[in-house]
């Protein structure tokens, strides 16, 4: 399963959830793989990797003749639940990479922006770089939480 295929598919249904203006697709398993001439596998696999709830979306998925894929862009309705998500997401505790896949959803959905998304990592990152590793990801959750309410309350 390459990657360059699964870039592919991810652009081109992100697409499709930009275009659309209430952030919902359905589509056939089968066509989406006939039309990137995969097998449906590998639809499963970058919608498992790549449309993940903690990436703000909602995959569901009905098997056999008539199944179809729906997709959804999650939305958040009001401040209070853009704070509720990102305190249960980050948590006690959040790695890299998690803390990296938030920020890219916070400016993908235009809640952060692109400068604002660097500077915040860079300051996380930097500030937990002489800490023990095994107590970086608590304190990268509890910089990251913080510094994220500052930015988003502005």
């Amino acid at each position: 399963m390459g990657g360059s295929m699964a870039d592919l598919i991810e652009a081109y249904l992100k697409e499709l959830l930009r275009d659309n203006p209430h952030g919902i697709i359905e589509i056939r398993r089968r066509e989406l793989a006939d039309q990137f001439r995969c097998v449906p596998s590998q639809i499963n696999y970058v919608l498992e990797t790549r449309f993940p709830f903690e990436k703000g979306y909602l995959v569901e998925s009905r098997r056999g003749g008539g199944g179809y894929i729906r997709i959804m862009r999650l939305q958040w309705r009001t401040e209070r639940d853009l704070f509720a998500e990102i305190a249960e997401l980050i948590s006690d505790a959040i790695s890299a990479q998690r803390a990296e896949e938030l920020l890219i959803r916070l400016v993908e959905a235009r809640i952060l922006e692109e400068r604002e998304a660097i500077m915040l990592r860079g300051l996380v990152e930097q500030s937990i770089t002489s800490i023990e590793p095994e107590m970086q990801d608590r304190l990268r959750a509890t910089l990251l939480r913080n510094l994220l309410i500052v930015t988003l309350r502005r």
